[in-house]
């Protein structure tokens, strides 16, 4: 009887045992999951972009007349000094070859010249003629009216008429310079393309240096081989990359939130800390610019100064990557809650809060933002914990645990 008794006990703790642990199994367990504290301190609002470094004042050097530039000697990065370092040398080009119909009509307007320089000479010595008998009129009417032979007024008719003869000489003379600077014009048209050694004597007699307009380093070379170039042509850039500013092209809904003077902190530039920078304008036009995935977006070019020692950014050059922090607002002492925590629910932002072990659903009113933590207007206190990237499992009522 014992024995049947004790059987019924032994088996009646095992079954209840084995009851419990299948209760136990099926009862809801906590959702595992990660919390945020809340508390106030200071959160800083700012707009991103990559740039890049330029000089500030770039002097583009270019060939003051049309001839040949010899090869540029100088190299990207070479020191220059205002009006004495020469960056270039341009000889005048030698003549072309004429075709056939040019150099015809290049020979007949020689000739033609020619002609119209005899029919000046011609001028002139009929003009010198007429003066040599204007001059014998005036000598006889000078002795004729000291007699009292002729009167006064013969007198004067001889003497205008000697006036107007020298005149007329005078004129035929400067006709015939001109037709003779026309014939030199004209055969400077025939003037063919001279030897290898004679183009160089030529050459080295008549050159201009082309000298650096400011102090500084070449940046950029725009013509480094010989060659023939047309006037204006832009040959080298020169600047002093002591003078930086930064470039960056903002979206145009972002750079409408910026001011001048804002801070900026000049990241990922390839030194170990940060660079200071203070915005120095906002241009008034805006541009489009295609971007990576093909979008067409309006740029603005946002112009930033370096503030500090120049040393810290001396590494730096012309055209150099960036990344750039814009200060947008800033507030010392604010309720800072983790993107992480939000979630849409009811057209209204909403996060979980532990109360009891278990999630509270709390709507959430929020201000201003930075991209990884926004500011509590309403709805949160300091010292609650949130439940950071919420999953579907977790609902209002829902009982939670911290992750280990």
């Amino acid at each position: 009887m014992k024995q049947a008794l004790r059987r019924i006990l032994i088996w009646g703790v095992l079954g209840g045992l084995v009851l419990a642990g299948i209760v136990y199994a099926f009862l809801p367990q906590p959702v595992p999951v990660d919390f945020a504290v809340l508390a106030r301190g200071a959160l800083d609002v700012t707009i991103g972009d990559e740039g890049y470094t330029r000089v500030t004042d770039v002097y583009v050097v270019s060939a003051p007349l049309p001839g040949r530039v010899k090869r540029i000697e100088r190299q990207v990065g070479d020191a220059v000094v205002a009006h004495v370092t020469v960056l270039a040398v341009v000889q005048e080009t030698e003549p072309v070859f004429l075709d056939a119909r040019a150099k015809r009509r290049a020979e007949a307007v020689v000739k033609a010249a020619e002609a119209a320089l005899t029919l000046a000479q011609a001028d002139v010595s009929r003009a010198e003629a007429e003066l040599d008998f204007a001059r014998a009129e005036l000598d006889r009417a000078r002795v004729l009216v000291d007699r009292k032979t002729v009167s006064q007024a013969a007198f004067d008719r001889a003497q205008l008429a000697f006036r107007t003869r020298e005149a007329e000489l005078a004129t035929a003379r400067a006709a015939l310079d001109v037709r003779r600077f026309e014939l030199e014009t004209a055969s400077a048209a025939l003037i063919e393309p001279a030897g290898a050694a004679a183009d160089e004597a030529q050459s080295e007699a008549c050159c201009i240096e082309v000298r650096a307009p400011v102090s500084g380093r070449v940046l950029k070379l725009l013509h480094e081989s010989e060659g023939v170039v047309e006037a204006g042509a832009p040959l080298i850039e020169i600047g002093d990359v002591r003078d930086l500013e930064i470039v960056v092209d903002l979206l145009s809904t972002d750079a409408v939130q910026i001011v001048e003077g804002a801070a900026v902190d000049i990241v990922r530039w390839g030194g170990d800390a940060s660079l200071a920078g203070t915005v120095r304008r906002i241009e008034p036009y805006g541009f489009t610019k295609v971007s990576a995935l093909g979008i067409e977006e309006q740029r603005v070019n946002v112009i930033i100064d370096f503030v500090g020692d120049a040393k810290a950014w001396a590494q730096l050059g012309h055209g150099y990557r960036v990344e750039a922090r814009i200060s947008v607002w800033r507030g010392e002492d604010v309720l800072k809650l983790p993107l992480s925590a939000l979630l849409r629910e009811s057209d209204r932002w909403a996060a979980f809060v532990a109360v009891d072990g278990r999630a509270q659903l709390r709507y959430v009113d929020i201000g201003h933002s930075n991209g990884l933590e926004a500011e509590v207007l309403d709805g949160l206190a300091a010292g609650d914990r949130v439940v950071l990237h919420p999953s579907d499992r977790i609902a209002d009522g829902v009982a939670i645990a911290a992750r280990p």
